[in-house]
């Protein structure tokens, strides 16, 4: 007989994940949200202070969790820092993909630098993050792995074609991984956050016709908060979703169903 949907399934107790880019904004988010639903959590990212700060917020929350320096862009530091995280967490069950980058540029002044320094950080890192937890992952013949891609994985929008890119690279990124390490019980899903503010995204909603435009265009009237990207990614990491991968859940409140 089957065995009926428990609310443990959605329990992340006893998981060891890991968030890359977690110092602020959406990583700082998906920290919290995987240390509420009772994870460990390796906090991770390049400026020191900031992940010492999510770290601490997460422990006076009555979570595990601890910071470690990792810069995505520099594979050394990937390979030191996934070892040292693998170490202290003792395996790895979850990774977030969240470190991005982005520059407002229009695409007849993109030069080679600026393309380099976005594909390394959103998709180079990103697979190669990837890349180390799925050698943890497969010791143990399971694990989640959750890539932060965004509307333009699906969308063009003007002045961002680098990150357009990196980010659609991302979505085919997810599905290839997913299709290749299913065998080996490793899932690869992703979500993609509409229009949230983060200091990322600040030199659009710096714009106020562009906000009170885009505003009008998401059919629930309002942009995203931040703790509206956490339901969706603490439920690809639980045993609620053991049978789907190569997923994209797009959180967006209807931005890209009306268009």
């Amino acid at each position: 007989m089957e065995q009926p949907l428990r609310f443990s399934d959605f329990s992340l107790a006893g998981k060891k994940a890991l968030v890359t880019g977690a110092g602020r904004g959406i990583g700082r988010a998906l920290t919290l949200g995987l240390v509420h639903a009772g994870a460990q959590v390796a906090v991770t990212g390049r400026d020191r202070e900031a992940i010492e700060g999510v770290a601490d917020e997460a422990t006076a929350l009555g979570g595990k969790a601890f910071a470690a320096c990792l810069d995505v862009s520099d594979m050394g530091s990937i390979e030191a820092g996934f070892s040292r995280c693998l170490d202290r967490l003792n395996g790895l069950d979850i990774l977030i993909n969240n470190a991005g980058v982005e520059q407002v540029c229009d695409s007849l002044s993109v030069d080679d630098t600026l393309w380099d320094k976005i594909m390394g950080v959103n998709l180079k890192g990103a697979f190669f993050c990837a890349k180390a937890a799925g050698q943890a992952m497969i010791r143990n013949k399971s694990g989640s792995i959750v890539n932060v891609c965004s509307l333009t994985s699906y969308v063009g929008v003007p002045t961002a074609t680098s990150y357009t890119c990196s980010k659609s690279g991302l979505l085919g990124m997810t599905r290839a991984l997913a299709a290749e390490w299913a065998g080996m019980g490793i899932r690869v899903n992703g979500i993609a956050p509409g229009y949230f503010r983060t200091r990322l995204t600040d030199a659009f909603y710096e714009n106020g016709d562009w906000t009170q435009s885009m505003r009008a265009k998401i059919p629930m009237g309002r942009f995203g908060r931040l703790e509206d990207l956490m339901g969706a990614v603490v439920f690809l990491c639980s045993d609620a979703s053991t049978y789907i991968t190569g997923q994209v859940i797009t959180i967006d409140g209807g931005y890209l169903a009306s268009i």
